[in-house]
């Protein structure tokens, strides 16, 4: 049987905001489609609206659409606004609806603003990475954690590994 290839995915992205050692964790919400009361980072899907209501960037094309897109969600899911955003890495699951969905992970520092939750989150807690061991976090945030806080030790964080069940 012949493997069919689909093209349409989620573009989703979040972000490791890190603050004095400590990094933002979130609850999602019970009715959430995937992973539902799970602990996670802030982050969201890239709608059309993040880049075709702006100018573009050159003639055809809109830069910085997924940075613009992750910004926003930021501002939208806990109200904080954020430094540098540098790519962590990428990753893809398929939704419990069937859709798959690429992930781009990145980290950046907290800069301004107070922890003000959406209806997409329940709670929110700043926990150093040995403190979000305790907590039920999506499969691999621990991990991204870990490498984040590696990177801002000075430390290689591609000794990190993911449990696989």
């Amino acid at each position: 049987m012949e493997s069919q290839n689909r093209e349409d995915h989620r573009i989703a992205s979040t972000a490791i905001i890190h603050k004095d050692g400590r990094f933002l964790i979130t609850k999602r919400s019970p009715h959430k489609k995937a992973f539902p009361d799970k602990w996670t980072v802030p982050g969201g899907g890239l709608e059309t609206n993040d880049y075709t209501t702006t100018p573009k960037t050159t003639a055809d094309h809109w830069y910085f659409a997924v940075e613009s897109s992750l910004r926003r969600e930021i501002r939208e899911e806990v109200g904080l606004e954020v430094g540098k955003v540098d790519y962590l890495l990428d990753m893809a699951f398929i939704r419990p609806d069937g859709m798959p969905v690429i992930v781009l992970s990145y980290y950046c520092p907290y800069a301004s603003g107070e922890v003000e939750l959406d209806a997409d989150a329940v709670e929110y807690a700043w926990v150093t990475h040995e403190e979000a061991r305790s907590y039920d976090l999506i499969d691999g945030i621990l991990a991204e954690i870990e490498m984040v806080d590696r990177l801002l030790k000075g430390e290689d964080p591609r000794t990190v590994t993911f449990n696989i069940a």
